[in-house]
């Protein structure tokens, strides 16, 4: 390992919930993304300059994002080069989406994340290729919160768990990996901001607007999706999360959640399922699925 950890106890500042349509980096026009827009999706962009806002107050040592796009079937991967760099491109929207990028890893703390969650019973390892390509996901949550890129990260790979399992042990997995996650922050002694990548009702349309920042064109994919949303932001505003973790399978199935890929868990899991409200920097929705930008802040 690197230097050794520092003497003080480390602590978690923040949860975000921070979705990851790439439409919302298009949108943006940063230099770093090859297509150019002409906009759109503002509502949620401007919740992130919030969140980013947020980030500038905490000035954190290190972002951890989880995100449901880097697919791992065997275990809990963790980002373990120091410097990546090369081109994310959406798969499925490659026309939106061909971010450079070139970031930094807390290899220190992806190894002590690594090895509290190898204790705690996980299948865990630590990525060592130094040609990997971050998945937009990751890249996506990370730019909209600091599109300055000077905070190191430690990436999360989503265990393929929930589609190979039964939902309640997947659950299970990533509570132990956010507890794991938490104790490796505590011990290393650094200030960390975590990240929910993924959206909540996740049905969406087929067939792509002529214009796809064309506003007029958004709207929720489905009604019983859009219910969802709301009620679960509620909860969530009124410090319900234990009252939402027990609807967990029925949000899940009945909204087709993105949620099932174990963001959400992880990050509840590691700030002790706050009781707190969350605070809603902003709702909207992304080729119709449900997507809320939210802070939990934690005590001083």
């Amino acid at each position: 390992m690197e230097a050794q950890f520092m003497s003080q106890e480390g602590k978690i500042l923040a949860g975000f919930v921070a979705p990851h349509p790439p439409h919302l980096v298009y949108g943006e026009n940063p230099p770093q993304n090859e297509p150019v827009s002409e906009g759109g999706w503002e509502v949620l962009r401007w919740a992130y300059e919030k969140v980013r806002a947020s980030i500038e107050e905490l000035k954190p040592d290190v972002l951890l994002v989880h995100s449901p796009h880097w697919i791992t079937k065997v275990g809990h991967h963790f980002l373990g080069v120091r410097h990546l760099t090369g081109k994310s491109v959406d798969p499925v929207f490659p026309n939106l989406f061909r971010y450079n990028f070139d970031l930094q890893v807390d290899v220190v703390l992806a190894e002590a994340c690594c090895a509290e969650a190898q204790a705690a019973g996980l299948v865990s390892q630590l990525m060592r290729n130094p040609n990997f390509r971050v998945d937009y996901g990751t890249i996506t949550t990370l730019h909209m919160v600091r599109p300055q890129w000077d905070i190191p990260i430690v990436g999360i790979s989503a265990n393929n768990s929930p589609y190979m399992l039964r939902l309640d042990e997947s659950v299970e997995q990533m509570e132990r990996l956010g507890i794991a996650t938490r104790d490796a922050i505590r011990k290393s002694g650094k200030r960390a901001v975590l990240l929910a990548s993924n959206s909540f009702s996740h049905h969406h349309f087929r067939v792509e607007p002529d214009i796809p920042e064309d506003m007029s064109k958004e709207h929720p994919q489905n009604y019983r999706g859009y219910k969802w949303d709301v009620k679960v932001i509620e909860m969530m505003r009124q410090g319900k999360i234990r009252e939402l973790m027990e609807i967990f399978p029925q949000w899940v199935e009945e909204s087709y959640s993105e949620t099932k890929a174990g963001s959400f868990p992880w990050m509840m899991a590691a700030m002790d399922y706050p009781s707190y409200a969350a605070q809603l920097h902003g709702y909207g929705t992304v080729i119709g699925t449900g997507n809320a930008v939210m802070e939990w802040r934690a005590a001083a």
